[in-house]
């Protein structure tokens, strides 16, 4: 299906709506029915239509269908965050006694999730380096009922090898859930490789202008109905219809924002390697990456988020450099139109902070829709007033 289609027209039924060419926000909490046996077919099947738009809604179908068609799945569902997303689908897979092994390192939220909250209720998880798939089926056991990953991660983009862990999963009956916030389904199509769930935060890249907080899941239709049948409802965590409309809004220049953060990005990046304060960049893409060669595999792009490992012998250093920018804005997430920054060390405290690690002199970078030569004049005065 053409992606042009898909983002200007797919599930755009304007005749229904005046023709306008944006869709309407249906901004309503129910739905009336004039037949009895209309409203009893939706109690029993929440997903066939229109009940109450804790469940389903016009809006947020239009975005459904859509999302589900770029990722190159059957359905999806859209939450009112990430670790939404990533709460209902594994709650919805594992049940008392089950065993997940997760890549190490996950999200914040996930890994609260698998430490916190799931052992209360007797799901254990066994957490691995992704890089080498064996290491998930070395961690397989019998009570093994789901693999968490995570491709490229978000601070030092190690991948795993999708395919590879997707095809021993399916023929243990291994529930495989990966989160794809870094790529996005124009970069990579994660079911395609045989994934179950492919899941993003779509507050990033899909919503593109920092002014909406989602989450996306994708997969079959079977496992989208299964999901919205149980921790969907009963979590209550479903996208709101203006929500849903600013994530339409976002799609429509997805292509074109992406286009142009990626090749600022590659400006942005020689010009860091150059750069005597800079001990390392860190890209999926780029040739000196450890995993270069399967990011080629796997991704058709990258986006605009990177991490560099700065030289310097004390955290002020760090702490002097993140301050002194003027333009990049020192927030958390990244995809919309503005670029950040965020230093490792702000969640190290001071007297733990150590020059010889590495991790602690990272900062991560995201590029956004500025001039390159903006982004970079301001990298560069902040680090060469030190």
């Amino acid at each position: 299906m053409d992606i042009s289609y898909i983002i200007n027209e797919l599930a755009e039924d304007r005749d229904a709506y005046f023709n306008a060419v944006a869709p309407p926000i249906i901004q309503t909490s129910n739905f009336a029915f004039r037949k009895v046996e209309d409203l009893a077919r939706a109690f029993e099947d929440e997903m066939s239509g229109y009940l109450y738009s804790r469940g389903i809604n016009p809006t947020v179908d239009i975005l459904r269908r859509k999302l589900a068609a770029l990722d190159g799945a059957e359905d999806a569902l859209v939450f009112n965050s990430g670790a939404a997303a990533i709460f209902a689908s594994v709650l919805a897979n594992v049940k008392a006694g089950d065993h997940i092994v997760s890549v190490r390192n996950p999200y914040t939220w996930a890994c609260k999730m698998f430490d916190q909250v799931l052992p209360r209720f007797g799901v254990s998880t066994t957490y691995v380096d992704g890089t080498d798939a064996a290491n998930f089926f070395n961690a397989t056991g019998p009570d093994t009922r789901l693999y968490y990953l995570e491709s490229p991660n978000s601070w030092t983009y190690e991948l795993q090898d999708l395919p590879a862990i997707a095809q021993y999963a399916r023929a243990k009956g291994i529930v495989t859930i990966v989160d794809n916030s870094y790529c996005t389904p124009l970069y990579q199509q994660p079911v395609q490789m045989g994934i179950d769930i492919s899941l993003q935060s779509a507050t990033k890249f899909i919503g593109g202008h920092s002014d909406v907080v989602a989450g996306v899941i994708s997969g079959s239709a079977a496992m989208m109905k299964k999901i919205f049948d149980s921790e969907y409802l009963n979590i209550g965590s479903g996208i709101q219809p203006f929500n849903a409309w600013l994530l339409i809004r976002g799609l429509r220049t997805l292509p074109a924002r992406l286009e142009r953060i990626t090749r600022s990005t590659y400006q942005v990046i020689e010009a860091l390697q150059n750069e005597p304060r800079v001990e390392r960049v860190i890209f999926p893409l780029d040739p000196g990456f450890p995993q270069y060669a399967l990011a080629k595999k796997m991704m058709k792009g990258a986006g605009g988020l990177l991490t560099i490992v700065y030289k310097a012998e004390t955290r002020a250093e760090i702490v002097q450099f993140c301050e002194r920018l003027k333009h990049i804005l020192m927030a958390v997430s990244w995809g919309g139109h503005e670029s950040l920054a965020i230093p490792k060390c702000a969640g190290i405290r001071p007297e733990d902070f150590d020059p010889s690690q590495p991790a602690h002199r990272m900062i991560r970078l995201y590029v956004g829709l500025e001039d390159p030569d903006y982004i970079i004049a301001d990298l560069r005065q902040a680090m060469r007033s030190q």
